[in-house]
């Protein structure tokens, strides 16, 4: 079966800052999601229909320092600078039936495979070293949930009107090359760009709103 999408990542510098940031613009209220224990990272979650959710995700001040580096770049220095500004929009996830094998036929380095658990949920997903997405967030992290369809996240969030309409996915020709073939509820452009960027398009309760870029 396909890599499919599972959901985008929106990275801040604290999560109720992000919340704010995101209702403003998209006109609604994230779920509570919870801790990411020994990684040092806590989230807030949003249905974005068809099994596909945003992640908001920050650093947890209610952990101690995690032995490696945060996800998504939420430790380096430029990233802070960014994120000091505004929340950004900085990964997807594409979900699989067989990680290990996804993993092996990539044409990147999606990361070393982790177990990770949070209440009654459990996945496996890829980390990549030090921190660092491939393709500087644009190539994808894969997933595996270890639960049935229905305690997938995306199926248990509650509809807030918020639907993604549309993903662009912007690179150099040699990223781009390397992205896998991802089954989506939406289109998901390929645009050749000298930098890297994530654009992600919504229909929600304030109109048609895109965020990244």
């Amino acid at each position: 079966m396909a890599l499919e999408l599972d959901h985008l990542v929106v990275a801040a510098t604290d999560l109720d800052s992000g919340q704010a940031w995101l209702a403003e613009r998209l006109g609604a209220t994230l779920a509570p999601g919870g801790q990411h224990t020994g990684v040092g990272t806590h989230n807030r979650l949003l249905q974005l229909g068809n099994r596909v959710y945003l992640e908001l995700i920050a650093p947890d001040p209610s952990q101690p320092e995690p032995s490696r580096p945060r996800p998504f770049l939420l430790d380096d220095p430029d990233m802070k600078v960014r994120l000091a500004i505004a929340p950004q929009l900085v990964h997807w996830l594409v979900r699989s039936n067989d990680l290990q094998a996804d993993v092996a036929a990539a044409a990147y380095q999606p990361g070393t495979i982790v177990n990770m658990t949070r209440g009654t949920l459990t996945w496996r997903l890829t980390v990549a070293r030090g921190g660092r997405p491939a393709g500087d967030g644009v190539l994808p992290s894969m997933i595996q949930w270890d639960v049935p369809d229905d305690q997938h996240p995306a199926a248990r969030l509650p509809d807030v009107g918020v639907m993604l309409a549309g993903l662009s996915i912007r690179a150099p020709k040699a990223v781009l090359a390397c992205l896998p073939k991802v089954s989506a509820p939406v289109t998901i452009d390929v645009v050749e760009s000298a930098t890297s960027a994530l654009v992600a398009t919504f229909n929600c309760p304030k109109g048609r709103v895109s965020l990244g870029g």
